[in-house]
């Protein structure tokens, strides 16, 4: 997942909800992290706020050493005040339109806003607390109307507008035509071309919209602290290792509860603990926290948030001249039409159900043989899916684990194969103030030596942080601004208690991998304007880089570099390892399925016409899957709706398709690489030219054939996930 930078509307759009928007001073000896110093007299001037005025700090990054909660609020509100002044002078310049007086001064505009906000919502999103909360509820509906006092403003669309009905013939370079085409269209998407009546609507639609967005976003938290279970007996931890049982005894600990045991619930329905707890009843108390956040009464109850919120969506995109949300979203995406992406989702789902029945069979076989004498139930899946897994691969997670060490994996691993492909390398430095402890920073340099840009990363999950993981920038590229990119990548790996390793899984090798995919997506940016830098691409793009560079954590060479125990560094035995990526193919059916029945059912609740009357939204969720034919109890979908942050909370409303459609260019492209020789660099400094220098600049699938050669093969997708092959056993 990404949050990226779109320049005139990027801070708005993060005040949204809308993560497709997302994306010197002498520096302190160490990266201690700065608590938030109290204000001098509630002091937060311009003299006194860091925020006035650039960083000094390498590449403008944030000086977390003097920024305080208090300076955010007052630095957003004078950052929207300055850019709207900037925006009224453009819109009544006298001069004719040129890109110089109109586009280029759009880009140059909300300097202030953007360096705030880039530091205030990645922040919420990474160590909140009550008090960031509420300038973040405060400031969301504000940041709404601001976006549509920009967009929706008659003398600057005409301006816009002037550019756009002139430009085959102005003589322009491509990428200044693409700036005018992305721009003049987001005008005409945000309503600059309908009625004053209805633009007063729309206007009222954002703001309500962003402060339910927000409020969903929050309320997740409140959902994860009421679903924690609490353990009394130690015994009913059996299966979990000693390191894991200790982190829930910290947790519980942390949490006020002294002599017990805490089981965090994370980000999807699935929740990682259930592959080990041998006691079912705890399983089932894991698996029902988990699914049911959100629809019981009391905090964190969503459900008349995502009613209001279909509502709202639709009725936006009936104004706006779309029969749907999805239709209104879809229209500037790759895929084009809800019909296009309901076509792709036919082929796949019944591969994915039979596949998943198939795996079922396996699994209830498994629990008889391990004596049981009742019917699976989904938190079942996952604990004898493993036995499965034992019994046909021989081969245990756990077993892997002591040899992917964070560190190791990090930088022998995902830095290795950066360095090998696209011949960067990155130098961690503990001179830049950081937010938190566990935070760490990297120089990014490229083969002649020079600065890229600056790398942060953020692992460990705390109670402060929101679930998942992602991508964002504190500062984003362009040319035209003289910047370079100052990006993050945000995970949530358990924590270890202090002097214990961080192992990790196979599944969050993979995840580091993905994220790094939107890092280099954001640093590799070599773009002019602002707006079309970076990860600033079509939803069903974006996710393109980050699953490609997955594949990177199974490359022979890769593996060999990084996969090595924590204590001896012996690798890791082949024979283990090869039992590991045969295993890795199994579970395929669960894995597709819960992900394509999440994936529909946020498209059933975006193609809901205006007059739809929605009131159970449990009831809601059945018949969205029923008429799919996804409805299979053993596998509910990776998101209920009550938690669905990425459609809810963030920007891929009508979009969460999108890793499935960005998997085909993934799988396509990945294999393509490895007949053009591999982790070679020149292949990879071609594709890094091609695909992830340009940013938004050109349309992405020409950008993709002009790479390629070819369109992509959906083929490469379904091998990749396993669905060819089963689909003939």
């Amino acid at each position: 997942m990404t949050l990226n930078r779109l320049s005139l509307a990027s801070a708005i759009c993060l005040a949204l909800g809308l993560s497709a928007c997302s994306e010197g001073a002498k520096a302190p000896e160490t990266n201690t992290p700065v608590q938030s110093a109290p204000a001098q007299n509630g002091d937060a001037s311009v003299q006194t706020n860091p925020f006035f005025s650039p960083s000094t700090l390498p590449l403008e990054a944030p000086d977390f050493r003097i920024i305080r909660e208090e300076h955010y609020l007052p630095a957003l509100t004078e950052g929207m005040a300055r850019q709207l002044a900037e925006i009224r002078a453009i819109a009544d310049n006298p001069q004719p339109p040129t890109v110089s007086n109109t586009l280029e001064a759009m880009e140059r505009s909300g300097d202030l806003l953007m360096r705030v906000s880039q530091v205030f919502f990645n922040i919420v999103g990474t160590d909140s607390n009550d008090a960031l909360r509420a300038i973040q509820s405060e400031i969301a509906p504000k940041m709404a109307a601001h976006q549509d006092a920009i967009m929706l403003d008659p003398a600057l669309f005409a301006r816009v507008k002037s550019l756009y009905d002139a430009r085959e013939t102005a003589g322009h370079d491509p990428e200044t035509l693409r700036l005018i085409d992305v721009t003049y269209q987001r005008f005409v998407r945000a309503g600059a071309e309908v009625s004053e009546a209805d633009k007063a609507r729309v206007r009222a639609i954002n703001e309500e919209q962003a402060s339910l967005t927000t409020a969903f976003q929050q309320a997740l938290m409140k959902q994860a602290e009421r679903a924690a279970v609490i353990i009394d007996d130690v015994t009913q931890l059996d299966g979990l290792d000693d390191a894991a049982i200790a982190a829930a005894a910290k947790a519980a600990t942390d949490a006020g509860h002294e002599g017990k045991w805490l089981l965090r619930i994370t980000n999807t329905t699935r929740q990682p603990v259930l592959t080990s707890l041998k006691n079912r009843d705890v399983r089932q108390r894991v698996w029902e926290a988990s699914a049911n956040r959100g629809l019981v009464d009391g905090d964190g109850d969503t459900r008349q948030m995502v009613l209001r919120l279909a509502k709202l969506r639709a009725e936006r995109a009936a104004l706006l001249g779309a029969p749907n949300h999805a239709a209104y979203t879809l229209g500037n995406q790759m895929a084009g039409t809800p019909e296009a992406v309901l076509s792709m989702m036919s082929e796949v789902a019944p591969a994915a159900v039979a596949n998943a029945k198939r795996e079922a069979e396996q699994i209830q076989a498994a629990i008889r043989a391990d004596g049981g004498d009742f019917e699976l139930a989904p938190w079942d899946w996952e604990f004898y899916a493993e036995k499965v897994r034992a019994k046909n691969y021989d081969f245990d997670p756990e077993s892997v684990k002591p040899y992917f060490e964070l560190d190791r994996v990090l930088k022998d691993g995902v830095f290795f194969a950066l360095n090998r492909f696209y011949g960067v390398s990155f130098r961690e430095r503990t001179d830049l103030p950081v937010y938190h402890p566990d935070v760490r920073v990297f120089d990014v340099i490229d083969s002649d030596d020079s600065q890229i840009g600056l790398f942060y990363v953020d692992y460990f999950a705390r109670p402060s942080k929101r679930g998942g993981a992602w991508m964002s920038t504190f500062r984003g590229q362009s040319e035209l601004l003289n910047q370079k990119p100052v990006a993050i990548n945000v995970m949530n790996i358990p924590k270890p208690v202090e002097g214990q390793p961080a192992l990790l899984t196979f599944d969050e090798v993979t995840t580091m991998f993905h994220e790094i995919g939107h890092g280099v997506h954001g640093l590799f940016s070599k773009v002019r304007y602002p707006s079309l830098a970076g990860t600033a691409v079509a939803r069903d793009f974006v996710e393109f880089p980050s699953q490609f560079e997955e594949d990177w954590n199974k490359n022979p060479q890769v593996l060999a570099n990084f996969a090595r125990h924590y204590q001896s560094g012996e690798p890791i035995p082949q024979a283990l390892l090869e039992k590991m990526l045969k295993a890795s193919s199994f579970n395929q059916g669960f894995d597709t399925l819960e992900y394509t029945a999440a994936a529909l059912l946020d498209l059933e609740w975006h193609m809901l016409p205006p007059d739809a009357q929605v009131d159970d939204v449990a009831a809601f969720e059945q018949a969205a899957l029923a008429k799919h034919g996804v409805d299979y109890a053993p596998v509910p979908p990776r998101y209920r709706s009550p938690f669905f942050a990425h459609v809810f909370a963030g920007g891929y409303s009508s979009g969460y398709y999108a890793y499935m459609w960005s998997e085909v260019l993934a799988a396509d492209a990945f294999s393509y690489v490895q007949q053009q020789g591999g982790l070679d660099s020149e292949v990879g400094t071609r594709y890094r030219r091609e695909i992830l220098s340009r940013g938004n600049s050109q349309d992405p699938m020409q950008m993709y054939v002009n790479w390629r050669g070819q369109k992509p093969d959906p083929q490469h997708l379904l091998r990749r996930r396993g669905l060819e092959a089963s689909s003939d056993d």
